[in-house]
């Protein structure tokens, strides 16, 4: 999850000194310092690069901005040979992002371990047609069954550029890679296949043919059912894992990888007696595998900072 946000006073300040969020994610030295900042604060054990998953639309040629208040706001969608003619260019046109890694490296001890990402094929798509509707999963679904072919071929795309975009961070310095799939959920046969497995199995064997060997985390958000199908196809590392994840699903899936996740960040923002007992139930579960703690989702702007304190002790001790 990022890190960063409006729940730490200085990202606040930042924030404000930048004419816009897109602009804020290609400015090297301040999306640098939005990454570092939790770094400094808590001591994180890994650091997951500012940036967000629509740089890929706009390597794409496609319009982006963010409006207070509304999220993101997506022009028309270039032509298909357009998109498709750019997006083996997506980590030059992305450079920015590239310098922002290798600053940020350049700065972290080798304690810390530095994460870039992509989003999944999917969602990226999903924004790509229906902006900032994209959580409309009623709209988007119904798109796929009247344009089934349309949609494979947009995937393509965005798996193109994706690749040559983690390739970009893995050569300037990350040492994981993540893909979120935040709209993995509510997919019926055989449509999770085609839509989410089949190109996390494409996208990444593309970065593996562009020479890139580090490891890779997948994260198929909301569905939970589907994880075993996921982890069985998909050639990742670590797996993440939502807040709705049973911990017997847990338990089974660490057998096959580590696991990262499952807090809820509902729970993270209330604190007290209850943020104490949804990280002892995960600990004492999952905590004799492979597991990375953390959030099943983005932490809320009005997260207390005291709470996120009182996580870090609970888990550290």
């Amino acid at each position: 999850m990022r890190q960063a946000g409006r729940y730490l006073p200085e990202y606040r300040e930042l924030r404000a000194s930048t004419k816009g969020f897109v602009d804020f994610c290609l400015t090297p030295e301040k999306a640098a310092e939005a990454t570092l900042q939790p770094i400094r604060r808590f001591g994180f054990d890994a650091a997951i690069l500012f940036s967000d998953i629509l740089m890929i639309p706009l390597a794409l040629g496609q319009d982006l901005t963010f409006a207070a208040g509304e999220g993101p706001i997506l022009g028309e969608l270039p032509d298909l040979q357009v998109m498709r003619e750019k997006a083996v260019s997506a980590g030059e046109a992305l450079k920015n992002v590239g310098e922002t890694v290798a600053r940020v490296k350049a700065e972290l001890g080798p304690e810390t371990t530095l994460i870039g990402f992509c989003g999944g094929p999917w969602t990226v798509m999903t924004y790509m047609l229906n902006g900032k509707k994209a959580h409309d999963r009623s709209l988007i679904r119904a798109f796929v069954y009247d344009n089934y072919q349309q949609v494979l071929d947009l995937i393509d795309i965005v798996i193109e550029a994706s690749a040559h975009y983690l390739k970009m961070q893995a050569d300037n310095g990350a040492q994981v890679l993540k893909i979120f799939e935040s709209w993995a959920e509510g997919f019926p046969d055989p449509y999770f296949d085609s839509l989410i497995i089949q190109p996390h199995i494409r996208l990444i064997a593309r970065v593996r043919a562009l020479g890139v060997t580090l490891p890779i985390i997948g994260f198929p958000r909301g569905a939970e059912a589907r994880c075993h199908d996921y982890i069985d196809q998909v050639a990742v590392q670590g797996l993440g894992l939502g807040t709705a994840t049973p911990m017997k699903l847990g338990l089974e899936l660490q057998k096959k990888a580590p696991i990262q996740g499952a807090l809820d960040p509902v729970v993270l923002r209330s604190g007290g007696k209850a943020l104490d007992q949804a990280i002892d139930l995960i600990v004492e579960n999952w905590g004799q595998g492979p597991l990375i703690f953390n959030l099943g989702h983005g932490i809320f702007p009005d997260t207390p900072i005291a709470h996120v304190e009182q996580a870090l002790k609970r888990i550290r001790t």
